[in-house]
């Protein structure tokens, strides 16, 4: 390992399954912990065996989200198994946990147990509401985090039929999650560094304040709208859209008070994603620069546009004047040619664009992690920072249960403790992937 791996000699169980959990603990694993999965005997975390692509391979779900880790199976309900747990968190640093809400109270190894456990111990917990709220024990998926985190109200387009609250593509919810708990986490160990007693805290994520969190400002809009009534900087100003108590979808604009738009670029009428984003600042220089690189300066004084107040009250108009321009350039020499400019602007890539992206493959963004097997190797995102003097040793995703042996003596069970587990059910054997090739129907 790195000998400047920021978490080095730092043990977390992790206890987590599908998205939200799995995407904090890996991080934590990349930075150089020792991160110990457990998993349900014989079936593992749902996400091994969900949207399978290839035969006798885990699914890439599981595999993105796991890589770096060790694998326990454990059944918590047993007895021995309540036992190796104790002596897990007994030795470890961190304990993460998304389990449906009060499922580790129930068994035992609740934030008060572990504390007297083991005073030292920092305990992570994601659940889907906060604590005290009137839905605290209502189970959260993805969208429903986007749902009532307030982003799929404020996303989408505010006519047509497609006029419905609209999740983001982005998961919010869960590997947003996942990242507000790292960040809790590693406070929580710098914090536990500075107590002379060395001991651990709490930390609870709801992924229903990680999706507000990253909608503060429709927070900002919204005390707007309670004051001024209307919003000049939303899509729907000056259109004769009847403005409610809460703020509209945001469609495309930018959501400052600036002009940001998607705009077409050459090709965009075979494939869905050939389009440029392009964004006009306040000062009269900005709108000075695309009228220049557009072929159209007559437009600089134009009364509709002169002012960022006036472009805001005329935008489909300004839309269809540098759309005539953008339409016949690809998305990427548009790039260029508005960021020469000094005009903010980027091309809409599409995942099979991001997938081969040069840059993104050589830059540490999307890595590439040998599985082995039938699956051999696949992409994943990696760290999404970087550092100096650190990189991550990316390394595959574990078999169901491989480690099992290995922790298992580590913590002092003899050969026939562990017999004795697999025959009562308390662990299962490892196991590789074993599934038939799906059937897509096309």
């Amino acid at each position: 390992m790195n000998e400047f791996a920021p978490l080095k000699g730092i043990t977390v169980v992790d206890w987590t399954q599908v998205q939200s959990g799995p995407s904090c603990t890996q991080i934590l694993a990349w930075l150089g912990a020792d991160v110990i999965k457990i998993e349900k005997p014989g079936s593992g975390d749902p996400t091994r065996n969900q949207l399978l692509d290839i035969a006798d391979s885990w699914g890439l779900y599981f595999l993105q989200l796991n890589a770096n880790k060790k694998s326990l199976t454990l059944d918590v309900r047993t007895e021995s198994g309540k036992k190796v747990l104790t002596e897990l968190l007994k030795k470890a640093d961190i304990f993460v946990e998304n389990i449906k809400p009060g499922g580790v109270d129930k068994l035992g190894f609740g934030w008060e147990d572990v504390h007297k456990l083991n005073p030292s111990l920092i305990m992570g917990s994601i659940k889907g509401f906060n604590k005290g709220s009137r839905f605290e024990d209502v189970k959260a998926y993805e969208p429903v985090a986007q749902s009532a985190g307030g982003a799929a109200s404020a996303t989408g387009w505010n006519e047509g039929k497609f006029n419905v609250p609209t999740q983001s593509a982005a998961a919010l919810g869960d590997s947003n999650s996942g990242m507000h708990l790292v960040m809790g986490l590693l406070a929580a160990l710098v914090q536990r560094d500075h107590d002379p007693k060395h001991e651990g805290c709490f930390v609870y994520q709801s992924m229903v304040n990680a999706t507000i969190n990253l909608c503060r400002i429709k927070l900002r809009d919204q005390l707007m709208l309670d004051n001024l009534g209307a919003l000049p900087h939303y899509a729907v100003y000056n259109t004769g859209f009847k403005w409610g108590k809460a703020i509209p979808r945001a469609e495309n604009t930018e959501g400052g008070q600036v002009i940001g738009w998607c705009y077409k670029a050459k090709g965009w009428d075979t494939d869905p994603n050939d389009y440029v984003y392009i964004v006009i600042q306040d000062p009269k220089s900005s709108w000075e620069a695309m009228c220049n690189t557009i072929g159209k300066p007559q437009l600089i004084n134009d009364p509709r546009f002169d002012t960022w107040q006036h472009r805001q009250l005329h935008k489909d108009e300004l839309y269809a004047e540098i759309e005539d321009f953008t339409k016949n350039y690809d998305k990427f020499t548009l790039t260029e040619m508005f960021s020469k400019a000094g005009l903010p602007c980027g091309p809409i890539m599409d995942w099979y664009e991001l997938e081969h992206d040069p840059d993104l493959n050589s830059d540490g963004t999307i890595v590439t992690i040998d599985e082995g097997g039938n699956r051999g190797n696949f992409k994943t995102i990696g760290l999404p920072w970087t550092m100096s003097n650190y990189k991550p040793d990316y390394k595959r995703a574990p078999d169901l249960g491989e480690n099992n042996k290995e922790i298992l003596t580590g913590l002092g069970f003899s050969e026939s403790d562990i017999q004795g587990m697999l025959a009562d059910g308390t662990i299962s054997e490892a196991r590789g992937p074993k599934n038939a090739a799906p059937e897509v129907i096309k």
